[in-house]
């Protein structure tokens, strides 16, 4: 018996680091059946789509009208980083009098990471201190710094 009991608490000392490397998964957005979305046919009316699909994840008014259903799937292991394991759209376009045109499909593998964080925009004020400015301003009053 006494040995038993030491072969589960050694068992269960050595299962617990491992208790939190369990990965987790988490969808997000309009996650679609390919069956709503074969029902959407060309021709088909704004309300139409709507109904079938619901409400768009956003849409866009650039070079005619399109509905964009987006969906985003992450896996979490342990204490690392999300990732991105999967990401679809559908792209519903329509026509100038709003019925369908065409539809698309996204994948991962078709977008592209834009980081739009790196870039700065040099200003002039930048270039001289606070104080520096003040000076250079009572000194010359026509500077348009």
């Amino acid at each position: 018996m006494k040995n038993r009991l030491r072969g589960i608490l050694l068992a269960d000392t050595l299962a617990l680091p491992l208790g939190g490397c369990f990965t987790t998964t988490l969808q997000h957005g309009s996650v679609l059946s390919t069956d709503r979305v074969r029902e959407i046919q060309v021709g088909s009316s704004r309300e139409q789509v709507e109904l079938l699909l619901g409400s768009p994840s956003t849409v866009s008014r650039l070079g005619g009208d399109a509905y964009y259903y987006i969906s985003q799937t992450n896996e979490t292991t342990a204490f690392f980083s999300p990732e991105v394991v999967e990401r679809r759209v559908v792209a519903i376009y329509f026509d100038e009098d709003g019925f369908v045109r065409d539809t698309a499909y996204y994948s991962l593998e078709d977008g592209k990471v834009v980081d739009i964080l790196t870039r700065k925009t040099r200003t002039g004020g930048s270039d001289y201190g606070f104080l520096t400015q003040i000076l250079r301003g009572a000194k010359n009053p026509s500077l348009n710094l």
